[in-house]
């Protein structure tokens, strides 16, 4: 089945505009091809470390982990994570230093049968203005 998961960025170094998408992706896929979709769909270079976590909150620190330490990101698959527990949300944290926070919510009813002339994952929708990985290079 195809999950179409709305993917809101929360914050990061360089946010100035709101931005949020829906990604379909294969509920079979793992949390590290979830990953790429989001770097594809926002336009960044994969090129530092990130997470996935449930919490209540973003910056909640008792939170379920999904990272490289526990070896989730290439074996947890999106539908194993959901639903998720009680009062929790998905988070996807790329890049410590800049901190960009994404909160992922999977769609009600959206479970879809695969499309045979697209391709997954993909950006289905998008609203707002990208943000910007790096800001504005300075002179």
């Amino acid at each position: 089945m195809i999950l179409a998961l709305k993917v809101k960025l929360l914050s990061g170094r360089y946010t100035d505009e709101e931005w949020e998408g829906v990604i379909e992706i294969d509920s079979r896929s793992s949390l590290d091809v979830l990953h790429y979709a989001i770097q594809r769909a926002v336009d960044f270079d994969n090129d530092h470390l990130y997470e996935f976590y449930s919490a209540r909150t973003e910056r909640s620190g008792n939170r379920i982990s999904y990272n490289d330490e526990s070896c989730d990101l290439c074996k947890k698959t999106i539908g194993s994570l959901f639903p998720l527990p009680e009062r929790h949300s998905l988070y996807y944290l790329f890049d410590y230093g800049d901190h960009w926070v994404f909160k992922i919510t999977r769609k009600r009813g959206a479970e879809l049968e695969p499309d045979s002339d697209l391709v997954y994952p993909r950006l289905a929708s998008e609203i707002g203005k990208k943000p910007v990985q790096y800001g504005i290079a300075e002179e």
